[in-house]
């Protein structure tokens, strides 16, 4: 079964949002068609799907801001976890972040997430424990 890694298309949204509901991925305010169209509209390339026999069975997101870029939605349907994909979206989230000129990258993940901490602990990527982090929505 071959995959395909791609830019999402606005037409992609409703498909990403399932996907993420069906993965258990943590809900956020913005997981609606508006901000993902949003998103879409603004940096074409930062919502990239894994597509397989016409099915999205993976995200991410790599986003530059021009200073840092930022790689988040990593998320991989379950039935194809454990097989490398998760792996795929995060060597295409990388170059697509080193193509747009990001030398500085950082993740988002769920701390209390133990499947997403595991795999971005054996990842090649350093946590950072010295830094916090603040939001505001």
């Amino acid at each position: 079964m071959s995959t395909v890694i791609r830019a999402a298309r606005v037409d992609d949204v409703g498909a990403v949002l399932a996907l993420w509901r069906h993965a258990g991925a943590e809900p956020s305010h913005t997981d609606d068609e508006e901000s993902l169209g949003r998103l879409i509209a603004h940096d074409e390339g930062a919502l990239m799907v894994a597509e397989s026999d016409r099915q999205i069975v993976g995200t991410v997101i790599a986003g530059w801001d021009g200073w840092r870029g930022s790689v988040y939605r990593l998320v991989v349907t379950p039935s194809r976890r454990r097989a490398g994909l998760g792996r795929r979206l995060v060597r295409a989230a990388e170059h697509r972040l080193s193509t747009v000129g990001a030398s500085r990258l950082q993740v988002i993940v769920v701390e209390t997430d133990a499947q997403a901490t595991g795999f971005w602990r054996v990842s090649g990527w350093e946590q950072q424990a010295e830094r916090l982090r603040f939001v505001k929505a």
